[in-house]
């Protein structure tokens, strides 16, 4: 079986990997403005700061009886590990407690990114 010129083209893309944390928060509906405030004010330029730090961004779901998501991208595995061994992580889950209706839950991932030529755009 021959394969496509342009299927051949994205298997043999370059691919790497990176680490991503996830920690879910479920917010109490009164606490939802001053929640976001914190998370805008204080977790963004926080976290951005991170050596390793790709991205950070917070998710708000569209169901309200799901958990707010918070995503964090790094580079390695150990420069998460670094923002987290440091208590920056830890001072700025304390800052959004108050404001949560359960524990907040961290989640780690390996997420491997595919760079793919587009044509269409």
């Amino acid at each position: 079986m021959t394969l496509p010129a342009h299927t051949y083209e994205l298997l043999t893309i370059k691919s790497g990997f990176m680490f991503v944390r996830v920690t879910f928060f479920k917010f109490a509906n009164e606490h939802l403005k001053q929640a976001r405030k914190i998370y805008h004010d204080e977790v963004l330029p926080s976290v951005k700061r991170q050596r390793g730090n790709l991205g950070v961004r917070l998710l708000e779901p569209k169901n309200k009886t799901d958990d707010y998501m918070s995503i964090t991208e790094w580079k390695t595995k150990a420069d998460a590990d670094s923002y987290e061994s440091t208590g920056v992580y830890r001072r700025l889950i304390v800052r959004l407690e108050p404001f949560c209706t359960k524990l907040p839950e961290l989640k780690n991932y390996f997420v491997e990114e595919v760079r793919e030529k587009v044509d269409h755009l």
